[in-house]
């Protein structure tokens, strides 16, 4: 019997086998990524090279300001105060005064939607004390979700007096990906006009693509002379959310048709992919159990995205012992299910007791004992 350790991961996800599909046409920004939401990479070109991501920094500043509202730390209806600091800001703003207090909610909104500069230090300054404070947690947080070329100066984007900005297309994905793990977020990323401080101020979405392309679903998009003209986007289709990020684009217009080309070809090359796990969920017998089996099941887990070109090539291999000794506890790691493109593995899916199997007591095997050799005096 084949004795399996217990599993702490419940996906493992690849890459996909890029030379196996068509080539994504020529873009015109100097990076670009395309991930789906599980963090997958589908398509990359140049995407780690640090370049500065103008007010598509603020997708971590909303990613922190989400882990707070998630954490309890504060909450929608919180009074967020404008500081002589956050008021100074330029670029995109909504003209915050110092001492003016708008609610949490309507400075996410200032953020998400009209990209305001002046709400993203205040939330940044609510959060953590000050901007400094709020931009350490910003790159501690970047290196724990992987990203190699990361260094942020400022929670706005909006770099000034030497400041640097720096990040890849492949890590303003993954905070994408991580930021799109709160759902509230889309209560923003896709407002396409709204107002604030009660009627009075109106915002304008400045990711144009909501009307333009099917499906999307935000997320940011940044501009600053330095930087060209960036985006990080995602769009859902067909049970299945991508995200594209384009940086350094040279005009708008070649921003969108980059984030648009990289998106339509992700959904039209790729496609999600369930496994048939029916083999796997079969009961499992039992040694020494007051039961005789125990029923399995897998651990939640998200649908892999392969390309359609390899569907067929899919396999799913499951590994289980021939049975498992009593007693079984509820949730105890028995095996895994690998779903497989070749020797490629695309995910791993742990599979655990469903329920609690009770080892016989020794006055159970005694009296099974006894009726199994009474049966067979019978006979």
């Amino acid at each position: 019997m084949k004795k399996l350790l217990s599993l702490l991961i419940c996906a493992t996800l690849l890459t996909i086998n890029a030379a196996a599909l068509p080539t994504m046409g020529e873009l015109t920004a100097k990076s670009a990524a395309l991930y789906d939401a599980n963090g997958q990479m589908l398509y990359e070109m140049n995407a780690e090279e640090p370049l500065q991501p103008a007010s598509v920094t603020k997708i971590m500043t909303l990613l922190l300001a989400m882990e707070a509202l998630d954490r309890g730390d504060v909450q929608l209806d919180t009074l967020v105060t404008g500081s002589a600091h956050a008021a100074s800001m330029g670029g995109t703003q909504i003209w915050l005064k110092e001492g003016e207090q708008l609610t949490m909610d309507e400075m996410l909104k200032a953020i998400a939607v009209g990209s305001a500069n002046d709400c993203a230090v205040a939330v940044a300054e609510h959060l953590a004390g000050s901007e400094d404070a709020f931009v350490a947690r910003m790159n501690e947080r970047a290196q724990e979700l992987g990203c190699t070329s990361t260094t942020f100066v400022n929670a706005n984007g909006l770099d000034a007096d030497g400041q640097k900005t720096l990040t890849s297309a492949r890590d303003l994905a993954l905070i994408s990906v991580e930021l799109l793990k709160h759902p509230k977020i889309l209560d923003y990323t896709t407002i396409w006009m709204d107002t604030i401080r009660g009627g009075e101020f109106s915002l304008a979405n400045t990711n144009k693509m909501l009307k333009s392309y099917n499906g999307l679903i935000g997320l940011k998009t940044g501009y600053i002379s330095e930087a060209g003209f960036c985006i990080a986007t995602a769009a859902e289709r067909d049970g299945m959310t991508l995200i594209a990020t384009v940086m350094g684009a040279p005009t708008k217009e070649d921003r969108t048709a980059d984030a648009a080309a990289l998106l339509d070809y992700g959904f039209a090359h790729f496609a999600p992919y369930t496994p048939d796990l029916s083999a796997a969920l079969l009961p499992l017998p039992v040694r020494m159990g007051q039961g005789e089996t125990v029923a399995v099941q897998a651990e939640p887990f998200s649908p892999v995205v392969v390309a359609k070109e390899e569907a067929e090539q899919v396999t799913t291999e499951v590994h289980l012992p021939e049975q498992v000794e009593a007693p079984v506890q509820a949730g105890q790691a028995l095996g895994e299910a690998v779903v497989k493109n070749g020797e490629k593995i695309l995910l791993t899916i742990p599979l655990t007791a469903a329920e609690h199997v009770e080892r016989l007591h020794f006055d159970e095997i005694y009296r099974a004992f006894l009726r199994a050799a009474l049966m067979k005096q019978d006979s």
